[in-house]
């Protein structure tokens, strides 16, 4: 059989570009180069580039999504989407390569557009009965109320960009004064933020995937950050245990996992995704959902693999061959 051509997107325009290519590094390692080639691209803002073992960097043609080494024009047969943030995991890219028909490991750009919508996404899941934290939305512009937002939220509360990950911009606002610096912290990143109830309870991290028509549920993670939440430093930094599997009753795992699994349905979800939830009083609320979650060695999702007995270049190979199947 012949060795196909995978590109592996990596990096983006947000402030997640330098997580991205870790993911994209560690895609490319772990890839079976008997059934593949491999070609680490990177779409940066100062342009794409295919960049060559030798250093080389070999400019990708948005008419097709291919690039030149040597005289040959390599167009890929499908790309491994490791972009976390804009403009990969909002469905601009994959709105462009659905266009070129060139599968992709992602979900597709309308569920990738809603799910990286956090207050957009709330509240089609809400509809569905899905728990989450009482949330108050803001656009820039917008005057803001201090006493309507805490007599709403409560203290303590979470201040958010609504369209950004990796925890940038995120605040935990423990009283009133905190707040106005927090909601500027978060215009930083987003002209519209999400404010909601900070939940008390064990942090839970799923992810699930499709094989062979399946929707499969992989062990379920435990977040212990050392800081207030599971921050940026906490995620990158060492600032924090995540277990897997997590710490918590089979009661507890089996609603959390059936939780996400109706999630990743209800929102017709392809690839691999990674739902965050709070667990309190034993009852799972949703936070969000990642749908190119980091693939990094430190990563959540590697972690889970390989506690369901996967390698890295199984699991990667199933996300590959799944973008070519025909929905």
């Amino acid at each position: 059989m012949a060795k196909k051509h995978i590109a592996v997107a990596m990096g983006g325009y947000s402030s997640e570009f330098e997580i991205s290519l870790l993911s994209g590094g560690v895609v490319c390692e772990s890839l079976d180069t008997s059934r593949y080639h491999v070609y680490p691209v990177h779409l940066l803002k100062e342009g794409w580039f295919y960049l060559a073992p030798e250093g080389t960097k070999h400019a990708i043609d948005k008419s097709n999504f291919g690039f030149t080494v040597n005289g040959t024009t390599i167009i890929p047969d499908a790309v491994f989407n490791t972009i976390h943030g804009t403009p990969g995991e909002d469905g601009y890219l994959q709105a462009y390569w659905e266009l070129l028909n060139i599968p992709q490991t992602s979900t597709g750009f309308y569920q990738a557009a809603l799910s990286f919508n956090k207050r957009d996404c709330l509240s089609v899941l809400q509809r569905f009965g899905v728990s989450c934290a009482k949330s108050y939305y803001l656009n820039k512009g917008n005057e803001i109320h201090k006493e309507e937002i805490v007599k709403i939220v409560g203290l303590p509360c979470f201040v958010k960009p609504n369209r950004a990950g990796s925890s940038f911009g995120v605040s935990k606002v423990h009283d009133m004064e905190q707040l106005l610096p927090a909601i500027e912290k978060a215009f930083e990143e987003d002209n519209e933020i999400i404010i909601e109830t900070a939940l008390i309870g064990v942090e839970v991290s799923v992810g699930v995937y499709t094989h062979n028509n399946e929707v499969i549920v992989l062990p379920a993670t435990e977040i212990v950050s050392e800081n207030d939440f599971f921050d940026y430093e906490a995620k990158y930094l060492g600032k924090s245990q995540e277990i897997t599997p997590a710490r918590i009753s089979e009661e507890e795992t089996e609603k959390v996992k059936a939780e996400a699994q109706r999630i990743y349905k209800l929102l017709n979800m392809k690839g691999v995704t990674r739902s965050e939830f709070i667990l309190q009083n034993g009852k799972p609320f949703f936070l969000e959902i990642n749908t190119t979650p980091g693939l990094s060695k430190e990563s959540i999702i590697p972690k889970q693999a390989r506690e369901a007995g996967m390698s890295l270049t199984e699991f990667f190979g199933i996300l590959i061959e799944e973008a070519f199947v025909k929905n």
